[in-house]
């Protein structure tokens, strides 16, 4: 008899944890709590890669954008441009520099009766030129300083704009969700019968 009541207590200590054991209660428990948030590969990336800081790293150097983009085949290009820039500012720099010394002794021989002795001094190539003409390439080599100057700084301001738009692309959503279809059949909107093109964005 002592063993029976025994029993009972203890059928009756088993049932209140099997059923909740069971899966419906299971289930039940796991349907209350919170879904886990699901991770966006494109916000992960907008988040770490951020095109603020692609501008300024390409304004401070140039280059230095697009190595943080990853678009190492760009620095040729931006430093080959930069660099042919730099090349013709020293060409008119060093010319404009030769002329205005040259045009400057030959005036004073001829004005003031001076500097006689720089005139050996003069480049070679334009001890032969009149004073004329020597103003007038100096004028045009001075010119030709500011327009070298203005196009550097254009270029490097283009090499900020791609870093930065690279940087805004890296976010693009480029994946599997994505597709463009070609489907035959009647158009609703436009009442005709034909091919329609179809661009499917997610699921």
């Amino acid at each position: 008899m002592r063993h029976w009541i025994n029993m009972k207590r203890f059928v009756f200590l088993l049932l209140p944890l099997s059923i909740l054991l069971t899966p419906a209660a299971v289930g039940q428990t796991d349907s209350t709590a919170k879904p886990a948030k699901k991770i966006n590969r494109y916000d992960s990336i907008n988040h770490v890669h951020s095109p603020r800081t692609a501008a300024i790293r390409s304004a401070i150097l140039p280059g230095w954008g697009q190595i943080y983009n990853k678009k190492y085949w760009k620095l040729p290009i931006v430093y080959g441009a930069l660099g042919t820039c730099a090349g013709v500012f020293a060409y008119n720099l060093n010319n404009y520099q030769n002329t205005r010394f040259a045009y400057r002794v030959k005036y004073n021989m001829r004005v003031n009766r001076t500097d006689s002795a720089l005139f050996s001094q003069i480049d070679p190539l334009l001890k032969p030129i009149d004073e004329e003409s020597l103003r007038y390439y100096r004028d045009q080599f001075r010119r030709d300083i500011d327009y070298s100057v203005l196009f550097f700084l254009i270029l490097w301001g283009l090499n900020v704009v791609d870093a930065t738009v690279d940087a805004h692309l890296k976010s693009f959503d480029v994946g599997p969700d994505l597709s463009l279809q070609f489907k035959p059949g009647r158009s609703a909107l436009a009442g005709t019968s034909g091919f329609s093109v179809v661009l499917k964005i997610g699921k």
